[in-house]
């Protein structure tokens, strides 16, 4: 890998034909419809870049949080079907509508809010999300025979078109998942007895899609898998055939030998057991790199792997390299593609008690990402 420009402090290099590949290895595995979501300005890859790139993958539809997401998205070029399913209360659904937006739909009050900023030459394409147990949003089983009846009401006087019907699993277990999914159909076949036949259904996100294959039902909604990372505690990025597209790299900013018994970094929670040598990386908790892995988060410097020594800082922490010749410029990785030699953005997770969802996503706004095609 390429040391880091002149100048530069940090780094997250995206991989976008690894995006396009696991898009393709997941159409292949599930042989549905992939719905790529790209919310959360792509997981940290950056919305755009990993939009294009799960479309050249052969993702058909683009799913994100809400409409600003999605707004954004057509701004920026894309063309393909971009489903938003998280609304403020009292959403209009102007902007939406006019940008030939797809409205994820929870409630009765949303329903009939998207049918009035209907346009009058074409309808509102709209996903119905219904609620079968995880108790978020989506329309609760009481409400299933009156949103479906207005539904199909609007439907038939031209206001709108159900595309599909969806929901969201827990990933608890395979027990709970298939109650969850044996509810889902419950909900199908009410919505087609009120006259609706959407397209599209779909209820599994990486984890089903992979796992319970029964859940696929022609079109899966994929958002970690599609950069790289597994959802399964048990189960590598490889073990499920995926590359990760995000490589979290910075340099050696100073180096400094010390003796035994030197304190390293607020708190002094780490004292040096010998004489040896500190690395300082300028990557902190501003920039996404959890607080929570002080003491334990790990880098690769020079072909070694090592730990953080002491506690993240809000800019930089710090790194005991023992007697190695680590140097300044050194290149510095915190993650990346583990068959590669890289710590995984798993293990960085592992380190501070969360998922590496979490990991890639909270990567903050002053590390640049650099696009890259392997």
């Amino acid at each position: 890998m390429n040391r880091l420009p002149t100048g530069r402090l940090r780094e997250a290099r995206i991989d976008v034909e690894a995006i396009a590949d696991n898009v393709r290895h997941l159409r292949r595995l599930t042989d549905s419809e992939v719905i790529a979501v790209v919310k959360a300005d792509g997981y940290g890859h950056g919305a755009f870049r990993s939009a294009v790139a799960a479309l050249q993958g052969g993702a058909t539809r683009i799913g994100v949080a809400d409409v600003a997401e999605a707004l954004a998205l057509r701004r920026a070029g894309i063309r393909a079907p971009i489903l938003a399913w998280l609304h403020a209360p009292g959403e209009t659904f102007d902007d939406a509508v006019a940008a030939d937006i797809e409205l994820g739909i929870s409630g009765l009050d949303q329903l009939l809010q998207v049918a009035a900023a209907a346009s009058t030459s074409r309808p509102v394409s709209v996903h119905l999300k219904i609620e079968t147990g995880l108790s978020r949003n989506g329309i609760a089983p009481a409400d299933y025979r009156v949103v479906f009846a207005e539904a199909a009401r609007l439907e038939r006087i031209g206001k709108l078109t159900v595309v599909g019907l969806f929901s969201h699993l827990s990933n608890t277990s395979p027990e709970d998942d298939r109650a969850a999914l044996a509810a889902f159909q419950e909900g199908v076949v009410l919505a087609a007895s009120a006259g609706l036949h959407p397209p599209l259904r779909h209820i599994a996100a990486t984890h089903a899609a992979i796992a319970l294959p029964e859940s696929r039902m022609g079109c899966v909604r994929i958002g970690i898998g599609i950069y790289g990372l597994s959802p399964f505690a048990d189960r590598s990025s490889a073990d499920l055939g995926l590359r990760p597209a995000m490589t979290l790299r910075s340099v050696v900013a100073a180096v400094r030998r010390v003796p035994a018994g030197t304190g390293v970094s607020y708190g002094y929670d780490y004292r040096t057991e010998r004489d040896t040598t500190l690395a300082l990386v300028p990557l902190g908790y501003a920039d996404g790199v959890p607080r929570q892995a002080s003491g334990s988060g790990p880098v690769r410097i020079g072909g070694a792997e090592y730990r953080v020594a002491g506690r993240i800082a809000m800019d930089q922490f710090v790194v005991d390299v023992g007697d190695a010749p680590v140097a300044v410029g050194d290149e510095v990785v915190l993650f990346g593609d583990p068959t590669l030699g890289f710590p995984a953005a798993s293990d960085w997770a592992d380190a501070a008690g969360t998922i590496d969802y979490e990991i890639v996503t909270r990567i903050g706004p002053r590390v640049p990402r650099v696009q890259v095609s392997s």
